[in-house]
């Protein structure tokens, strides 16, 4: 007689991933189109916004948990969006991510004094923009 029995193991469940409300702000509304596409086909709400001034309204309303923000945008930077933003809303929420043409190590820096927790240069890979917002989910 064989002293093996079977045992049954139970896979985890796999958690559901929450569904994150993210603003989208680029005057390029190709680049705009582009991220609010690739973001919605990974079951995000999304909100597209091609101003810098119109960031902060739309930030008030919409409430978002991660602002993609371009730098160099016409009236009002991202720089500055994003100080306005750190102001209003505090540190953490929501996550700002720079998402821009300007690459150099100053405009890094520049960017993390601004208030932004991270800095992409255009052009990423949309799967580097993906794990950034995975702790979130």
């Amino acid at each position: 007689m064989s002293n093996i029995r079977a045992v049954s193991i139970e896979q985890p469940k796999p958690r559901a991933k929450q569904r994150l409300r993210v603003l989208v702000a680029d005057d390029e509304r190709d680049s705009v189109s582009m991220l609010a596409f690739i973001l919605a086909d990974e079951g995000h709400e999304v909100r597209e916004v091609y101003r810098g001034a119109e960031v902060l309204r739309l930030a008030r309303e919409f409430n978002p948990d991660v602002v993609l923000l371009d730098i160099g945008m016409p009236g009002m930077t991202g720089y500055d969006v994003a100080r306005e933003l750190r102001q209003e809303f505090g540190p953490g929420k929501p996550l700002l991510i720079a998402v821009t043409g300007w690459k150099q190590s100053s405009d890094r820096i520049l960017a993390k004094l601004a208030g932004f927790d991270h800095h992409l240069a255009k052009p990423f890979d949309s799967a580097e923009l993906l794990k950034l917002l995975e702790p979130l989910r």
